[in-house]
């Protein structure tokens, strides 16, 4: 098994804690919401949202993709830390075993956020992932942040 590591960061004139609590704490409500097309809904398969719980995402139509399932891995509310595996779904193919990712907000000096984020793939064997194939992954993610981070500007009362 090979890890491969892909690190991005981007900022945001949205707070930490007001953008923890939409883009990691209600996210399972709130991108259905705004994104019904990207994903259908999200679920609790196993656990009570703390470390250990297993959810599963649901695609919209105008995904390649139906479903995955996410483990929590850990949740820090007050350092804005959210830590999850990506075990189980048609995204992870028979090439990568699983994706742990690494999500940390910081505050900016201007008052926004710095997302920080790592992903880890598992690859099976002595697969190769290509940047190329991240980068698209990561793009559609960002397409997903920037739709949050849209209704947190046009909804100043929401998640405060």
């Amino acid at each position: 098994m090979g890890v491969f590591t892909y690190e991005t960061e981007f900022t945001s004139a949205i707070a930490p804690a007001r953008l923890f609590k939409a883009f990691i704490l209600d996210a399972d409500n709130l991108i259905p919401k705004i994104a019904p097309q990207a994903i259908k809904g999200a679920e609790i398969v196993e656990g009570d949202g703390g470390p250990g719980t297993i959810k599963k995402i649901t695609f919209g139509e105008g995904s390649q993709f139906s479903y995955v399932k996410h483990k929590i891995e850990s949740i820090d509310k007050e350092n804005f830390t959210y830590n999850y595996s990506l075990i189980e779904g048609d995204v992870l193919s028979d090439k990568i075993e699983k994706i742990s990712y690494e999500t940390k907000l910081v505050a900016s000096p201007d008052g926004g956020s710095i997302i920080k984020s790592v992903s880890h793939y598992h690859t099976v064997g002595d697969v190769e992932i290509k940047e190329e194939q991240v980068k698209e992954g990561k793009e559609k993610a960002s397409g997903l942040f920037k739709l949050i981070e849209g209704y947190l500007q046009a909804n100043p009362d929401a998640y405060n």
